[in-house]
């Protein structure tokens, strides 16, 4: 209960970022005229003053806190992540002094309402507002990253428990014709795309996909019609489950993190590239799970029972036998997201996960690795790690002690 109570703060956190830790403030009076800085998608304000000029007022370089305004509310934390404070740059720690250059331009101790609360980094970069706006960060890679995970293990460990090694039945000329548009989808897909399109890796990786199962589509049609010939048309079984136990095999025995490491260095850093990078390397446990449900479960007897009322194939498992199934893959999800969550810190640390202007509790934790006397940086950044990876580890588990009928007896 206490995890769920956590994992919500930190939802909320997230999703209230922009509006909990902002260097714009959230309202002004300013010359008798009300502004909302904060909510607004302009650049520039023009504003009439007392002289009949219009004062530009640029709202990304803009010192707020310096501005001669009527009235203005900032939010709870007054600084964006990554902005720079130079009046206290230098790492700052929280309980030491903190200056503030006033609109006269001098320099004054730090108000209070203003003051770094959990330090700053090395230009004057306030860490409690990193640290809110990286649990945005965070949280999104990890829900995303295993949900890529969570289609394709679901997928493959439903067609590998369903079907088995003999009930997937098909002629000859399908198989050779399938398996042709298997190897041609993958070349027109994956490998000559590679080159000229976007850099936007998940879009690249849609579009791959659609042309790939196209082309596999295609070529099962033809498949169709070659099976009607003298010779292909004999029927044979489809070793389904022997396949995706040796695909699942191969990448249980590959190094992931050195594989993340080596596709992480070579693409470029993005949110895009790390979510589909950990999507796709960590959908093992998801489809051993899902297949061996799905070999419990297609000897049921209201299994039997649908395919003794000629339902197909397709519709019994999509419709009957994965709902029922799906359950033990929830621990491995809950587990994952928290996984995907240290992939990501660890490549930020690295310098190899998002880009520099994205501030992540793996990026701060690898400024504070610059300094060793900067213990705030390594600290507060660290327990945020720790404290959501262990929210949902502990989800997990309850989870596990809720389904997993052998935690029940």
């Amino acid at each position: 209960m206490i995890s769920l109570v956590v994992l919500l703060l930190m939802m909320i956190i997230a999703l209230l970022a922009p509006l909990l830790a902002n260097e714009r403030p959230w309202y002004m009076q300013y010359h008798g005229m009300n502004y909302y800085p904060a909510f607004t998608w302009k650049k520039t304000y023009y504003i009439g003053n007392e002289g009949g000029a219009a004062e530009k007022i640029q709202l990304d370089i803009t010192d707020w806190k310096k501005l001669n305004t009527e009235k203005i509310i900032f939010a709870p934390i007054p600084y964006s992540p990554g902005k720079s404070d130079y009046a206290n740059a230098g790492y700052i720690c929280p309980g030491c002094e903190q200056h503030f250059t006033n609109a006269e331009g001098h320099k004054v101790a730090m108000p209070l309402r203003f003051r770094h609360w959990l330090g700053t980094g090395n230009r004057g970069d306030d860490l409690l507002a990193g640290l809110i706006h990286g649990s945005r960060v965070s949280l999104t890679i990890g829900f995303l990253s295993m949900g890529i995970a969570t289609l394709i293990g679901i997928l493959l460990g439903a067609f590998a428990g369903f079907f088995g090694d003999h009930s997937l039945t098909a002629s000859r000329g399908k198989i050779g014709f399938t398996c042709l548009g298997i190897f041609f989808g993958w070349f027109y897909g994956f490998q000559l795309p590679a080159t000229s399109f976007s850099e936007n890796i998940l879009l690249r990786l849609s579009v791959s996909t659609a042309i790939f199962l196209f082309i596999v589509f295609a070529f099962s049609l033809l498949g169709n019609l070659a099976g009607r010939i003298y010779g292909l048309h004999k029927k044979v079984k489809v070793p389904v489950d022997r396949l995706i136990s040796r695909i699942i095999e191969i990448m249980v025995s590959l190094p992931l993190f050195m594989l993340m490491l080596a596709v992480a260095a070579v693409s470029k850093p993005s949110l895009t590239n790390m979510m589909v990078i950990i999507g796709l390397t960590n959908w093992t446990g998801i489809a051993r799970l899902t297949r061996a449900e799905m070999l419990r479960i297609r000897e049921q007897e209201f299994i039997q029972s649908a395919k003794a009322l000629g339902f197909s194939q397709t519709r019994i498992m999509l419709r009957h036998a994965l709902p029922n199934a799906i359950a033990p893959a929830l621990i491995s999800i809950s587990f994952g997201i928290a996984n995907a969550i240290i992939i990501e810190s660890s490549l930020s640390f690295l310098g190899l996960g998002v880009p520099q202007t994205v501030t992540t509790w793996g990026s701060l934790l690898s400024a504070g690795h610059g300094n060793f006397s900067a213990w705030w940086l390594v600290v507060f950044p660290g327990l945020c790690i720790f404290i959501t990876v262990t929210a949902y580890n502990l989800i997990g588990e309850g989870l596990r002690d809720a389904l997993d009928p052998k935690m029940k007896s």
